[in-house]
């Protein structure tokens, strides 16, 4: 447990550019001290696109803002915002943001902390789908379609990917709080990555509190407890990543989050 949690700012330094249009922000990853994942917010100028490559890990793309298209084999598919596409290991694809003049905000999950991206200069005859073909790799969760659970007290929680839904490595969703909701104190036995993306939650983690909104990411060792609470008069939403199959939650005393219990004793 030696390890601290780190916040990673929305308005830090200007994001790497991918290719031309295409901005990469890092949010969590081996470098930032994450183990077994990375997170990035992925920016799409109007008519940008990032061509095909691959990886020799599962990705993960939810959509943050926009309508952009994800090409899998040629294999066309328009995505709305929170809807989740999964990628296995290996599997061909681009990005592009041809829906108009608005940009699009994507946000990546990798199941390695020190991802790699393999170009691949092929051409595929483009098709278009509404949803992926048992047959092929690629998995799609429409956000609208996912089931809604009650994780907390007016905590409303969708999963978009985990194993039983096809990714491997990585799993994680969309939790939308209410006004004075919050998850109990808990940790996991694995790393996540928390990305809040509408209103303003209080990330609380062994006695530390940090304000986050705006795409604020923070990214919390195994083991380390912690929790979020919206304390503002409105609706606060987060996409989560663990990196492990699927969720492992293990809730425990409010006081290992507040700092009033010491983490000497936490499982003792």
């Amino acid at each position: 447990m030696s390890r601290l949690e780190v916040l990673t700012r929305n308005d830090g330094p200007p994001p790497d550019e991918l290719a031309p249009g295409v901005g990469l922000r890092v949010l969590a990853s081996g470098s930032l001290g994450a183990r077994g994942l990375t997170t990035a917010l992925a920016g799409f100028r109007p008519g940008a696109t990032l061509p095909y490559h691959r990886h020799p890990f599962s990705e993960v793309i939810v959509v943050l803002e926009g309508e952009p298209d994800v090409l899998v084999e040629g294999r066309r598919y328009r995505l709305k915002p929170f809807d989740a596409m999964h990628l296995p290991a290996g599997t061909v694809h681009a990005v592009s943001n041809g829906s108009g003049g608005a940009p699009a905000l994507l946000h990546s999950s990798f199941a390695s902390d020190t991802p790699t991206r393999e170009l691949v200069s092929v051409a595929f005859a483009p098709s278009d789908r509404d949803e992926p073909d048992p047959a092929h790799p690629e998995n799609l969760v429409r956000f609208a379609a996912a089931p809604v659970y009650e994780l907390a007290p007016r905590a409303h929680f969708r999963d978009l990917f985990a194993r039983r839904l096809g990714s491997r490595g990585i799993c994680g969703g969309y939790g939308l709080f209410e006004s004075g909701a919050s998850l109990p104190c808990h940790y996991h036995g694995f790393d996540e990555s928390i990305t809040i993306v509408a209103g303003t939650a209080v990330c609380q983690v062994a006695g530390r509190e940090y304000v986050v909104s705006n795409y604020d990411t923070a990214c919390i060792p195994q083991g380390r407890p912690h929790r979020f609470l919206n304390r503002t008069d409105r609706p606060m939403a987060m996409v989560w990543v663990y990196a492990g199959d699927e969720p492992d939650r293990t809730v425990i005393d409010p006081g290992y989050c507040e700092g009033l219990l010491p983490l000497t004793t936490l499982g003792g």
